[in-house]
């Protein structure tokens, strides 16, 4: 099978579950509520396999990802306050594009402040790499959380009271198809030259260096696109809430992130896809005993590591073609017996 044609019949696979999805919905089988938790899925799948680019194709271990997304929330936010301060409003046709708009921008912001924060960081590695992602997440926070100025005659942080009033909203449709986007171009560039120029660094770094891979080059590309995305993962995230609380972007929030990277296997799009929606499931029966909540995503990971170290599917990726082959394999490799058996 041709490449275009392995594609061809994914796209259809995608869209014919896009169509499932909406025909749940109309039928009310698919409450308000679970699509609310479908699109807070989404969001967590943009930021979890951006993250899986610098920690589990790059192999830089980031604990900051939601110092990104605080910056692209509140970048996205202020290209939509700008809007409505202009005259927008959100049954203009032309507000949809305003949110392409702002959620480009947002993660331009982030891949920014990643090149900033990647330049020096990425000469470190391992738990020193951690702590300084780390430290930087909470400067943001933090800094957002305290300071309170006016751009364009309006509160931009809105401080520890957060940030309301701009446009946007974000439904399921919306929310599928930017996922698909992200998940395809992060599919693209890891099978790309560059993509293999960053696994290079992961097995090796020395030796990838050894051969003409400019790594520090490579290093920051990484970080810079994972941030990117993970601007984007905020602005959406603004977008849903239709205000943005700075308690929000904690360090616990980046740990959920990570846990759901870890979770799905550091290296597999697919396995953060997986992740991700049993850790979506699992939070909103959690609610009642949010507590506890830690707690047991601990357990979860230590049984992880225990039982199966490289996460649910490790390395490799589910394949909507790859299981057609194997089972037109097997029904073919059956038949053959059976025609060797009548003979």
């Amino acid at each position: 099978m041709k490449k275009w044609q392995e594609y061809s019949v994914t796209f259809g696979g995608i869209v014919l579950l896009f169509i499932l999805f909406e025909v749940l919905m109309a039928q009310g089988i698919i409450n308000n509520y679970v699509s609310g938790v479908l699109v807070l899925i989404g969001i967590n799948i943009i930021a979890a396999a951006s993250l899986n680019l610098a920690t589990g194709y790059l192999g830089q271990l980031a604990l900051g990802h939601a110092g990104f997304m605080a910056i692209g929330a509140y970048s996205a936010a202020f290209v939509m306050k700008v809007a409505k301060i202009n005259g927008f409003q959100n049954s203009d046709g032309i507000v949809v594009g305003l949110m392409i708009v702002a959620l480009i921008f947002a993660g331009v912001m982030a891949a920014i402040f990643g090149i900033l924060i990647g330049i020096p960081a990425l000469r470190l590695r391992g738990d020193y790499l951690g702590i300084v992602t780390l430290g930087f997440g909470e400067i943001i926070r933090i800094a957002i959380f305290n300071l309170d100025f006016k751009v364009m005659g309006f509160q931009f942080t809105g401080g520890a009271r957060g940030f309301r009033g701009y446009l946007g909203y974000m439904s399921f449709e919306m929310i599928f198809w930017l996922v698909i986007i992200v998940l395809a171009i992060l599919y693209l560039i890891i099978r790309s030259r560059h993509g293999r120029a960053i696994l290079s660094i992961r097995e090796d770094e020395i030796a990838a260096e050894a051969v003409g891979v400019p790594t520090t080059f490579y290093k920051i590309f990484g970080f810079a696109t994972s941030a990117f995305f993970a601007g984007i993962a905020g602005g959406c995230l603004a977008f849903y809430q239709k205000m943005i609380d700075p308690k929000k972007f904690t360090f616990m929030y980046s740990v959920e992130i990570f846990i759901i990277v870890v979770l799905g296997g550091m290296g597999s799009l697919t396995g953060t896809i997986v992740a991700a929606i049993i850790l979506g499931i699992l939070n909103e029966f959690l609610h009642v005993i949010d507590q506890w909540r830690l707690v047991i995503y601990s357990a979860l990971l230590i049984i992880m590591m225990i039982f199966r170290p490289e996460g649910l599917l490790g390395s490799k990726e589910f394949s909507l073609v790859g299981l057609i082959k194997k089972v037109m394999g097997k029904k073919s490799s059956s038949k053959s017996s059976d025609a060797q058996e009548v003979k």
